[in-house]
C-alpha cells in the first residue's frame, strides 16, 4: 500500500489542473463531505446546498443563549452522510489541497487508536507531519475542520492544534491515519503519514469548569427558584409586649372571630418571657379569658354533635325511603316474571328483565345490610345506656362525679390563690410606686447606719486616746531606759576602772588569783543587781489576781500557738471564759510585760496582720 501511495506520488499533477472539473467530482464531495469542508479548487463546486447549510451560524452561541453547537459530522442533520454499517469498513476517499494531498488509509486496517478525550477537549495532536510542512501548509489542512485559535509546532514532525469548539475536533481526528504528501515531491521530507489524537491542555479544561460552574450556578438558581415557589408562607411576625398591644389582645381574646390569632400571640410572649410582677396581673386576665373559650367550644362540640345525629337520623329515613323504592322495583320484576305477563315479552326482554331484577336485588340487599348496621348500632347504644341502671355503674358514676366536682373545686380554688397572690402583688406595686414603705424603710436604716456610725466614731475616739496614753508611756519608758543606760554606761566605766585598779593593787601587793576572781565575781553580781532593779523599775507589778490568772491563760494560750495569734482570736477565746473582758484590755497587759509576750506584723500591703507570740522561754535562754 505505501509502494502504491509513493507511485502516485510519482505523478507529475500542475496545480492549474486542479481549478479543472475532475473525472469524477462525486467521490470527491463525498469524501470532502465527509470532513463538512469545501475542497479547494473544484470549480467553486459546494459539497451541500445553501439550502442544508445554516446560514451565519455562530458556534459561540451555545455559551450565550444555551443553544448547543450544531455537529457538522453528527448523521441526520443534512451535512454528513449516514455511517455506514458498523461490519463495513469505513472508504475514505483522495483530499486535495491547494499546498498538498491526503491519501486516505488503507480500509482493511483498523482504525488509528485514540486516547481517552478528556472533557472539555478543543486542542488535538497532529504527528507525523512531513519535515518541510510549515504553519501555512497546517493551517490550510485543518481549518477546513473548523476555526483555529492557535498552532504551536515543535522542531520535530508534530503540533498542536486548538479550535474554537469542541465538535471542530472530531472532524479534525477523522484525517488520522492520512498520509500527506506536499504538492508532486517524492523526497521522503515532503511526506508523512498523519496520526491526530485527542490532546489534554490546561486552557481547555479551564474553559470546560467555568462552563461546568456556570451550569452549576443555573442549576443551583433554579432549584433555589423552585423552593422558593414551592415553601409555604412565612408566618407574621409576632409584635413585642407592651401595656396598649395588651390592652388590644385583651379585646381580642373576648372576640370568637379572632381568638385562633390572639391565642398565638399569648403564647409566643409567655414563652418569651414577659410574665413578670408588673405584668402578672394583666397575663393572669388573658389567660382566663382564654379559659373562658373552653365552655364555648364545648357548646360547639355538642351543637356539631347533635348536627351529625340529626344528619344520621335524616340519612336513615332516607335510607329506608330508597330501601322501600327498592322493595317496590323488586316487587315489579317479580310480577313480571310471572307465567301471566312472562309469556308475552320476547327472549331479549326476558334476558334484560332478569338481570335488572339480580341488579336491583344486589342493590336492595346492600342497602338493608347497611340500614340494619344502623340500627344495631343504635340498640348498642340503647344498651350501654340501660346498663348504667347496675349499682356497680352508678358507683362507678358516682366516683367519676365526685371526682370530677373535686377537680373542679380545686381549680376554683387555684385561680381564687392566683387572684389573691395578683392582688397582693398589685398591693405592693401601688406601695413602691407611692414611695411611703420604701422612704420609712430608708429613713430607718438611715437612722441606724448614722447610730453605728456614731458608735464606731466613739470607739475610735476611745482607742485614740488610749494609744495616745500608751503613746506617752512610751517615750516616758524610753526616757526612762536611755537614763538607766547611761547611768549603767557609767556604772560599768567606774566598775572597770576599779576592777584595773584592784588588778594591779593586787599585783604590786602579790595577791593570788582567787582573789582577782572574787572581784570580777561581785562585779558581775553587782551589774546584775542593777539589772534586775532597772527592770523592775521599768515593769510595774501586776495589780491584781486577775491580772496574774489572765496571763497565765494567755501564756497558755500562745504557747500552744507558735506562730501567734491577732488579738481578736485572743480576745474570741478569752471571752468564753469572762464575756466582761475587752480587746484592748488585753492588748493593754500584753504591752505592759515585753519579756514575755512580743508583737510581729506579717502579710504585705492589704494582708498586712499584727500577731503576739509568747517569748518568755527566749529571755529565760538569753539570762
Amino acid at each position: 500500500f505505501l509502494a502504491a501511495a509513493d507511485g502516485l506520488g510519482s505523478i507529475a499533477i500542475d496545480t492549474t489542473q486542479l481549478n479543472m472539473s475532475v473525472t469524477d467530482p462525486t467521490a470527491w464531495a463525498t469524501a470532502m463531505n465527509n470532513l463538512g469542508m469545501v475542497p479547494v479548487g473544484l470549480a467553486g463546486q459546494q459539497l451541500v446546498t445553501d439550502s442544508i447549510c445554516v446560514p451565519g451560524f455562530d458556534p459561540s452561541l451555545s455559551m450565550m443563549t444555551g443553544i448547543t453547537p450544531i455537529n457538522p459530522m453528527i448523521p441526520g442533520m443534512g451535512l454528513v452522510p449516514p455511517p455506514p454499517p458498523t461490519d463495513m469498513p469505513v472508504v475514505k476517499e483522495i483530499i486535495h489541497c491547494k499546498s498538498c494531498t491526503l491519501f486516505p488509509p488503507n480500509p482493511n486496517l483498523p482504525p488509528p487508536s485514540t486516547r481517552e478525550r478528556p472533557p472539555g477537549c478543543k486542542t488535538v495532536f497532529v504527528g507525523g507531519l512531513p519535515e518541510n510542512a510549515t504553519e501555512e501548509i497546517i493551517q490550510e489542512v485543518f481549518e477546513q475542520c473548523g476555526d483555529i485559535t492557535a498552532i504551536r509546532k515543535s522542531k520535530k514532525n508534530f503540533c498542536h492544534i486548538r479550535f474554537a469548539e469542541e465538535f471542530m475536533v472530531d472532524k479534525a481526528i477523522y484525517l488520522s491515519g492520512y498520509r500527506m504528501r506536499l504538492g508532486s515531491s517524492t523526497d521522503k521530507k515532503d511526506s508523512g503519514r498523519l496520526h491526530v489524537d485527542f490532546a489534554q491542555a490546561r486552557d481547555d479544561f479551564y474553559e470546560w469548569e467555568c462552563k461546568q460552574r456556570m451550569l452549576a450556578r443555573e442549576e443551583r438558581h433554579r432549584r433555589k427558584m423552585e423552593e422558593d415557589r414551592l415553601r409555604p408562607p412565612s408566618p407574621p411576625a409576632i409584635m413585642h409586649y407592651s401595656e396598649h398591644e395588651a390592652a388590644l389582645l385583651a379585646e381580642k381574646l373576648k372576640d370568637d372571630s379572632k381568638f385562633s390569632e390572639a391565642i398565638t400571640v399569648l403564647l409566643t410572649w409567655i414563652e418569651r418571657g414577659e410574665v413578670n410582677r408588673r405584668s402578672a396581673n394583666q397575663f393572669y386576665s388573658m389567660v382566663q379569658s382564654a379559659n373562658s373559650h373552653v365552655r364555648r367550644l364545648m357548646n360547639e362540640k355538642a351543637a356539631h354533635e347533635q348536627e351529625m345525629e340529626q344528619a344520621k337520623e335524616s340519612f336513615k329515613n332516607a335510607l329506608t325511603g330508597i330501601l322501600t323504592q327498592f322493595e317496590q322495583i323488586v316487587a315489579v320484576f317479580n310480577a313480571s316474571t310471572r307465567q301471566k305477563a312472562w309469556d308475552h315479552f320476547s327472549k331479549a326482554q326476558r334476558k334484560n328483565i332478569d338481570i335488572w331484577r339480580k341488579h336491583s336485588e344486589e342493590l336492595r340487599n346492600a342497602h338493608s345490610e347497611q340500614l340494619m348496621g344502623i340500627r344495631r348500632e343504635e340498640e348498642m347504644e340503647m344498651s350501654d345506656d340501660d346498663s348504667g341502671d347496675n349499682p356497680s355503674k352508678k358507683l362507678r358514676v358516682d366516683d367519676s362525679a365526685l371526682a370530677a366536682q373535686a377537680y373542679a373545686l380545686k381549680e376554683e380554688n387555684d385561680s381564687l390563690r392566683w387572684q389573691l397572690d395578683a392582688y397582693r402583688n398589685e398591693v405592693e406595686l401601688l406601695k413602691q410606686e407611692k414611695g411611703q414603705l420604701f422612704r420609712t424603710e430608708e429613713s430607718l436604716t438611715k437612722d441606724q447606719q448614722l447610730q453605728f456610725l456614731q458608735q464606731t466614731m466613739q470607739g475610735m475616739q476611745q482607742q485614740l486616746l488610749s494609744i495616745q496614753e500608751e503613746l506617752n508611756n512610751k517615750k516616758s519608758e524610753l526616757e526612762q531606759a536611755k537614763e538607766e543606760q547611761t547611768h549603767t554606761q557609767a556604772m560599768l566605766k567606774v566598775l572597770q576602772e576599779q576592777l584595773k585598779s584592784a588588778k594591779e593593787l593586787a599585783e604590786i601587793n602579790g595577791h593570788d588569783e582567787s582573789q582577782a576572781n572574787e572581784i570580777n565575781v561581785l562585779t558581775v553580781a553587782l551589774v546584775n543587781q542593777d539589772r534586775e532593779k532597772n527592770s523592775e523599775k521599768r515593769s510595774p507589778g501586776l495589780k491584781s489576781e486577775k491580772e496574774a490568772l489572765l496571763i497565765g491563760i494567755i501564756s497558755t494560750f500562745l504557747h500552744v500557738h507558735p506562730f501567734g495569734a491577732n488579738i481578736e482570736y485572743l480576745w474570741s477565746y478569752m471571752q468564753q471564759l469572762d464575756s466582761r473582758i475587752s480587746a484592748n484590755e488585753i492588748e493593754m497587759l500584753l504591752m505592759r510585760l515585753p519579756r514575755m509576750f512580743k508583737q510581729e506584723f506579717t502579710g504585705v500591703g492589704a494582708t498586712l496582720e499584727k500577731r503576739w507570740k509568747f517569748c518568755a522561754f527566749e529571755g529565760i535562754k538569753t539570762v
